[in-house]
């Protein structure tokens, strides 16, 4: 081994071979860690072998879906592994304009916002689907109350909506025990954050000027965007949709949250 004092205290012609070989054990130190990671190479891998099949089931797909994209859904979701919104609906890609975090959450970030924003007005999809999952580990996180370090900060919407609805999960849990409270968190929770849709300005002046077209010159034969609850099950694979009645939801506080 060579530390930089040895390498000055030596012949020009020293340095040069030991700095080579420096080189090289930093460069296989490199290439062992990123540039060979065998996980790295499988992913790389098998993208090939789906740009293979997808090919020959459709040689022009590609050429298809590098002119634009067009979605009819925006989508948000948790980021769970478990979760894939694609398999999930049996969608191919092109279909699903995705947004993803921990609690598949609606707040008032930038991050979620220019997504909401970019969805609505510029690709104009005519469907949001917001959809929770059972088994959710930041609905569990928060229904427990443990320290999450940075996390706690973010976890802290879910905790809002179990405040809102403090009497139904004290219920819940008192007749059907802790598993029943926490699943039935994860629903209101989905419920929680389409309503914080219909709250933000971009959705609300999209559907105002859908609504003033006559039906027979719409795209769509519905108020755009239509906002739907759903919820997957990892242990069945079954994505349900929450039965909900917005329209009486936004009804009860249209007075505070309508912008004119």
């Amino acid at each position: 081994s060579y530390s930089f004092c040895t390498l000055l205290e030596k012949p020009r012609m020293f340095r040069r071979s030991a700095a080579k070989h420096c080189n090289k054990l930093f460069t296989k130190t490199v290439c062992d860690t990123v540039g060979m990671d065998a996980d790295l190479a499988n992913v790389l891998e098998n993208n090939k072998e789906w740009v293979r099949q997808t090919n020959e089931k459709n040689p022009e797909f590609f050429k298809s879906i590098a002119k634009g994209q067009h979605p009819k859904y925006l989508y948000i979701g948790c980021s769970d592994s478990r979760v894939d919104p694609g398999k999930l609906m049996g969608m191919d890609i092109g279909n699903l304009f995705v947004h993803r975090n921990v609690g598949n959450l609606c707040p008032n970030d930038l991050n979620f916002l220019s997504v909401l924003e970019y969805a609505v007005k510029h690709l104009k999809v005519p469907h949001i689907i917001v959809c929770g999952h059972y088994d959710c580990g930041a609905v569990r996180n928060s229904a427990a109350n443990q320290v999450s370090g940075l996390l706690d900060n973010w976890i802290r919407n879910i905790r809002d909506v179990h405040r809102l609805h403090h009497d139904e999960m004290k219920k819940t849990r008192e007749e059907q025990g802790d598993e029943a409270a926490v699943r039935r968190l994860v629903e209101l929770n989905v419920v929680e954050q389409c309503l914080n849709i219909f709250k933000t300005s971009c959705v609300q002046q999209t559907r105002m000027e859908t609504a003033k077209v006559a039906k027979e010159d719409r795209e769509y034969p519905f108020v755009t965007p239509r906002i739907h609850a759903v919820v997957f099950d990892p242990a069945d694979g079954i994505m349900k949709k929450l039965d909900v009645d917005f329209k009486d939801e936004i009804g009860k506080y249209r007075h505070i949250y309508d912008l004119n």
